[in-house]
């Protein structure tokens, strides 16, 4: 009986590191196929660290096993004494010597690559016209949604971030309520945003997402925020420079737009009527409104950040979103709209696009 039950927990634990390492392959989210120079220099670092564990653990597993075969009772006898090596100073000098050999090791390339992303000094950097050579996004997490703000463009957008590829990008990173954490698996690794200070860094994107599943990178939030904290997700668009150009130029023609091609006039009255106050449909502006930002909210692939992005799930968000997503800011409007109103609403929105 007892062996049956160690063979189902062997089975379960199996079974458990089975669901945790099937992302390790995902493209899209993989901290281990990393699609960016921070996340391939963060790789190397986790590769040589690994490594030295490893032969830390093979050679203290070998010592022992060589003990345990060589002193062992049955051979050597009760009364056998082994050779007492206390005080021996060249053991000694071994087992001092090479463990600050692995520490170095570790430690100055560790060093070097933690100054190496901390080095921000290019965000001020402009041109001769006054502008900024790179582009700088500033970054605001909130219960439990992200806003993107590119200042020298004009545009600020949400849930979802769009960047060109094979350049540096600079992020100024905050929070408006609590500690979040900013994390892209694929491409870098996590930086905290606070309340009380801007957190400053750099990733670089080298692959285009198109191709990958859902045609993004999965951004995540790193630092327990919350009820809703592992629902905070966000999406990036990674695209070749030309056609970010174009994806901000479109985002500015937004300004000031009241309506959509084709778009639903009747659920466009609804908006304005229930949704405005919070809610922009123009990506021209700046950041640090109530809600957010919808100018794109059709080109999404998820609705509230990990939904379907269909009319079925976004009328259910729309109803009662503290049960999809429980502590976030948006009322419900379940007994406020009518049946109609909400297919009206929903029709509308999913008709907000920028994308040609």
């Amino acid at each position: 009986m007892m062996k049956g039950l160690k063979k189902w927990r062997l089975f379960s634990l199996l079974a458990v590191l089975t669901v945790f390492l099937a992302g390790c392959g995902q493209e899209e989210l993989s901290t281990l196929l990393p699609a960016g120079q921070v996340g391939k220099d963060q790789f190397k670092l986790l590769m040589l660290s690994s490594g030295i564990m490893l032969f830390v653990i093979l050679v203290v597993v070998a010592i022992y096993v060589v003990a345990l075969i060589r002193f062992r009772r049955s051979k050597l006898g009760e009364d056998f004494i082994p050779e007492q090596v206390e005080g021996s100073h060249k053991l000694e000098l071994v087992w001092t010597i090479i463990p600050i050999i692995l520490i170095i090791i570790l430690a100055v390339p560790t060093v070097y690559y933690t100054y190496k992303l901390g080095d921000v000094k290019a965000m001020e950097e402009v041109n001769d016209d006054g502008k900024a050579k790179h582009l700088v996004v500033d970054v605001t997490a909130k219960l439990y949604w992200w806003e993107f703000e590119y200042p020298e463009l004009g545009i600020v957008t949400a849930q979802e971030l769009v960047v060109p590829t094979k350049e540096k990008i600079y992020f100024n990173l905050k929070a408006a309520d609590v500690k979040h954490s900013f994390w892209i698996p694929a491409i870098g690794g996590k930086m905290d945003t606070n309340v009380e200070n801007l957190n400053k860094f750099y990733l670089t994107f080298d692959k285009e997402s198109e191709g990958l599943k859902d045609g993004v990178f999965y951004g995540k939030c790193a630092e327990l925020c919350g009820p809703s904290h592992s629902l905070m997700d966000f999406k990036v668009k990674t695209l070749p420079r030309d056609e970010f150009n174009a994806w901000a130029k479109n985002m500015k023609a937004t300004e000031d737009a009241k309506s959509v091609a084709n778009a639903n006039a009747d659920g466009e009255k609804v908006f304005q009527a229930s949704c405005a106050t919070c809610h922009a449909v123009s990506g021209a502006g700046q950041g640090g409104a109530p809600g957010p930002n919808l100018a794109s909210f059709g080109d999404r692939n998820r609705v509230a950040g990990f939904l379907e992005h269909n009319e079925k799930d976004l009328k259910e968000w729309i109803k009662n979103p503290q049960k999809v997503k429980p502590g976030n800011t948006m009322p419900s409007f379940e007994n406020q709209l009518s049946d109609q109103e909400l297919d009206d609403l929903a029709e509308y929105l999913l008709g907000l696009s920028v994308e040609q």
